[in-house]
């Protein structure tokens, strides 16, 4: 059986008509740059995440970059994140001349950690050097919302601003002290990735970014187009970090279908919690399963499982097995970034975040997305139930 980590083939097949006519009408236009559509999209957006302000941009990337130029983080600036996340996050900050200080993360989360966050302040603070820092940057990472309300608490204690980077987030919810909001809704901003593989994922590049500010969210939309405030003239040093109609109308199809897709990627991944806990793996904690941390009364789960990672020793030898077997997987991600050579620089060393690198060796990825059939997770649960089971044969042997 052949298991590819993500099918958007199957995607795209189910709703083939509905896109083919929505590309035609805007091909039909000729109007590609922002426009209409990308207005709509943000409308649609700006309501599903509770925001007053929604604003499109070029990629989730450039939503991080065009965020920390919105807030003035610049050269001799100082923004704390997750180690463990995608590039993009501390990219961005090092990108426009920023120092990335490092917090690590919860070990059932992946997400940053507010008491080691807490601790990280209150050392700088004793150090006087915390007058650099200017934000936190919490990753809401695999679909799972980072714990706000402590996050927010320090924030609101120590002066600091807060982006969320909510890329692999949308939609995901935390119930929080004032009620269930929306990831990307909490901090002073939060980003969005339209990446094709994200739960909402455009045909190329996409991102937005969300506020409740309204003139935060007018100099974001100057300074996506090189800080104009008119044609040919200029308030601040921009870029080019639009949103072009083509993406924003497929995005506006595929918003039709995100609440249901949703639904069924929770229905897949408490369909994987039932298969590993029938297969033993779980109970004898050869495989550690996602816990979604938040709930209601109902039970009623608040993450969107963008990803459903596992936690297993052996974790490259097991995703070789799954490889020959057809399934697909991925490891998001083999290596910290203080572990990443462009960050050398930073002063970093194997050791300083143990839970991080930790969990770089040993979470994989399995498939999972709407498409995805019984049949086939019970193929992938057996495939991993079948490699325990070789290895400890062959220890005994």
């Amino acid at each position: 059986m052949n298991i590819p980590m993500l099918d958007l083939k199957a995607q795209y097949a189910s709703i083939k008509n509905e896109i083919d006519a929505k590309v035609l009408e805007v091909l039909s236009s000729q109007n590609f740059i922002l426009g209409a559509e990308v207005k709509a999209l943000e409308d649609e957006i700006s309501a599903l995440s509770g925001v007053r302000f929604a604003v499109g941009v070029s990629s989730g990337s450039d939503a991080l970059i065009i965020s920390l130029m919105a807030l003035g983080i610049g050269r001799g600036d100082a923004v704390i994140t997750t180690p463990f996340t995608f590039f993009a996050t501390a990219g961005a900050i090092a990108r426009l001349g920023a120092r990335t200080i490092f917090c690590d993360i919860d070990p059932l989360t992946y997400n940053i950690d507010p008491s080691r966050l807490e601790e990280l302040l209150t050392k700088l603070r004793k150090a006087r050097r915390l007058g650099a820092v200017k934000a936190i940057l919490p990753v809401h990472l695999y679909g799972q919302v980072a714990d706000m309300d402590p996050i927010m608490k320090l924030a609101g204690t120590f002066g600091l601003k807060v982006v969320e980077d909510t890329a692999q987030a949308i939609g995901s919810e935390y119930p929080g002290r004032k009620g269930v909001r929306k990831a990307g809704a909490i901090g002073t901003v939060g980003t969005l990735s339209f990446y094709p593989s994200k739960n909402l994922g455009g045909y190329g590049d996409g991102g937005m970014v969300l506020t409740d500010g309204a003139r935060l969210a007018e100099k974001l939309r100057m300074l996506r187009v090189h800080g104009g405030i008119g044609k040919y003239y200029y308030r601040y040093l921009g870029g080019n970090f639009r949103l072009d109609a083509l993406q924003a109308a497929i995005l506006r199809v595929k918003y039709r279908h995100l609440e249901e897709w949703q639904r069924n990627r929770r229905e897949r991944a408490g369909d994987y919690d039932r298969k590993f806990a029938a297969s033993g793996l779980a109970d004898a904690r050869l495989v550690e399963t996602p816990v979604a941390v938040y709930k209601d009364s109902a039970a009623r789960e608040f993450h969107t499982y963008h990803q459903y990672v596992i936690r297993a020793k052996g974790r490259d030898k097991l995703q070789a097995h799954l490889k020959a077997k057809g399934i697909g997987t991925l490891v998001f991600y083999p290596l910290s970034l203080h572990e990443q050579e462009c960050f050398a620089d930073l002063g970093y060393k194997r050791g300083d975040f143990p839970v991080s690198e930790k969990a770089a060796k040993e979470v994989l990825a399995l498939p999972i997305y709407p498409e995805l059939t019984a049949k086939q997770q019970d193929y992938i649960v057996d495939s991993i139930k079948e490699f325990f089971a070789e290895r400890r044969a062959s220890r005994i042997a």
